[in-house]
């Protein structure tokens, strides 16, 4: 049962009586199983690379980001011309390996794909471009997007690991995820050692984790004059737009991908052993025995001690077929501006064994969900997340139902948002904020991904009718 029992919920205004509308929201289709965390082994430096101006014809790709590194091979055959446009150079794909079906992010442990105890994935820090006369747009995207993403060496007293990070700010500020920056909840003062793509290495510390929605802000170290990442909105993403990883999958740092957006409005659910004890958890209920601990992901740290994990997460994310592999976590998912649209987090995988890697079902935390918290977290330290005050299961399992979305099923908390937005038990959740729901891990997901204290548009179905109400969130304690 996705449960809010928080208790230290503030009251909002009184609702006006909700106004009958035709028509309910859609559902749509979650991935059937996934892969569990993995832990990365450690990623040497890179050399640093040549900077690299070269002009391509005229198609509307960005520009080439100052400082973006590029290596151009000179053969003994008839170059074509180049056209007006700058070009540049592209690092990919990130996500976690989870559970039982597959989250693709950091990249943890000792032994993982049979890599040995110790060894470190070295290449190039350039982007090889051997016939400059037909460098395409993803060449283009990469090479604004590589001067922004570096990697991350963490290490702990039970295990090391890698993953991927977007630099926020010119003085070091750089975005990524929990897990990577915690070995997955394994390592609560972990060393970091921050790799550009430019080669220079500095030390950083944590300036704040959100293990809700699995983002972290660390700061790097004497850094000055770092290329920020641009951000995308990604309310105006389509299914079908160009979507470009990149990140340092398996320790190979500046790697790209390059894909589609496969669906938007996508809900996962992660356990999670990086959430505090005291943390004020969501816990779904199907009207029977899930077969499950925490939901679909599991953490699965080869190299280091289990990790128990006993609560999850419920995240909304982006779905994309760009290849995201272990190692890829907290790197940047791009569109074809090289704007960021989101953080890769997960995949899901054929199988549960950890030698599972990409088939083609990448996620991502969008762009605007990753940057309000990523503000509030360099602002206060850490972030805030809604809380709608009701327990609520999937419409689906529920005799009787008509329509799928997220079912109140106990009269909602006294005195919390869905009570004060006149919500009762049997009403049926189908869309919140513009996204459909439905499952409870739809609204669980999205009200999360709200700051508390925000509004919120609701529909929801009573007796067959469909209502639209204004929601004030209360706040999720941790």
């Amino acid at each position: 049962m996705n449960e809010d029992k928080n208790t230290n919920e503030s009251a909002s205004p009184e609702q006006p009586a909700p106004q009958e509308r035709g028509g309910s929201g859609a559902g749509h289709d979650m991935p059937a199983a996934f892969a569990s965390y993995h832990a990365p082994t450690s990623q040497g430096p890179q050399a640093p690379g040549a900077a690299f101006g070269i002009s391509t014809p005229a198609t509307g790709v960005p520009a080439a980001a100052e400082g973006a590194a590029v290596q151009t091979v000179t053969k003994t055959k008839e170059k074509k011309p180049f056209g007006a446009g700058k070009v540049a150079a592209l690092i990919v794909a990130a996500s976690l390996v989870g559970g039982a079906a597959g989250l693709g992010g950091s990249y943890l442990g000792n032994n993982l794909w049979s890599q040995p105890v110790g060894s470190t994935a070295t290449g190039t820090g350039t982007i090889t471009v051997n016939n400059p006369g037909s460098v395409n747009e993803t060449t283009a995207i990469a090479t604004t997007v590589l001067p922004s993403v570096v990697t991350l060496e963490v290490a702990g007293q039970e295990g090391s690991g890698s993953g991927s990070g977007v630099v926020l700010s010119k003085d070091g500020y750089v975005l990524t995820n929990t897990h990577v920056v915690t070995l997955g909840g394994a390592a609560a003062d972990p060393a970091i050692r921050v790799t550009g793509s430019d080669g220079q290495i500095y030390d950083a510390t944590i300036v704040g984790t959100d293990p809700i929605y699995d983002l972290a802000v660390i700061k790097l170290e004497g850094a000055e004059d770092l290329t920020p990442i641009e951000f995308a909105d990604s309310s105006e993403l389509n299914v079908g737009s160009t979507a470009v990883a990149v990140g340092a999958p398996l320790g190979l740092s500046n790697s790209v991908t390059t894909g589609i957006v496969s669906a938007l409005n996508r809900s996962i659910q992660i356990a999670s052993s990086a959430l505090p004890d005291s943390a004020d958890q969501d816990s779904q209920d199907d009207g029977g025995d899930s077969g499950q601990e925490g939901g679909p992901f599991q953490f699965d740290l080869p190299g280091t001690k289990t990790q128990n994990a006993t609560e999850s997460i419920s995240i909304a994310v982006i779905q994309t077929d760009a290849a995201i592999n272990p190692g890829n976590s907290g790197g940047a998912l791009v569109d074809s501006e090289g704007k960021l649209i989101g953080i890769n987090v997960a995949i899901a995988t054929a199988g549960s064994s950890e030698e599972s890697g990409s088939i083609g079902v990448g996620f991502a935390i969008p762009s605007n969900v990753a940057k309000r918290i990523s503000e509030e977290i360099i602002e206060d330290g850490a972030a805030t997340h809604g809380l709608l005050g009701a327990s609520v299961r999937d419409a689906s399992s529920v005799e009787g139902s008509e329509v799928a979305g997220a079912y109140i099923a106990d009269t909602p908390v006294s005195g919390g948002a869905a009570e004060s937005a006149g919500l009762s038990e049997g009403d049926i959740v189908t869309t919140f904020n513009g996204a459909p729901i439905a499952s409870a891990t739809d609204l669980t997901a999205q009200v999360r991904a709200a700051a508390a204290g925000s509004d919120a548009k609701l529909t929801y179905v009573r007796d067959g009718k469909s209502y639209d109400i204004d929601v004030k969130l209360g706040e999720l304690s941790l």
